[in-house]
């Protein structure tokens, strides 16, 4: 039987140091794979928040507030 091949490969990434420090203390990582692992939440993270201004319900008020007979059901 041959070596076990692995499922998972590491990837290699070439960062500038800079990048990766500002990186660590935006993030609140001390860990270089926490913070690369973190990136991408927070890229996420961060898109989702400015799509809310375009969800009118996303604050909790919509086009509904102005509607006097669903405001007149609604629960208080």
């Amino acid at each position: 039987m041959g070596a076990e091949i692995s499922r998972y490969k590491r990837p290699v990434i070439d960062l500038e140091d800079e990048v990766l420090e500002s990186g660590c203390k935006e993030s609140g990582t001390t860990a270089k794979n926490d913070t690369v692992n973190t990136a991408p939440e927070i890229v996420v993270g961060s898109r989702r928040v400015e799509q809310l201004p375009d969800d009118a319900y996303a604050f909790g008020v919509g086009p509904d507030i102005t509607d006097p007979d669903i405001m007149r059901t609604a629960r208080r």
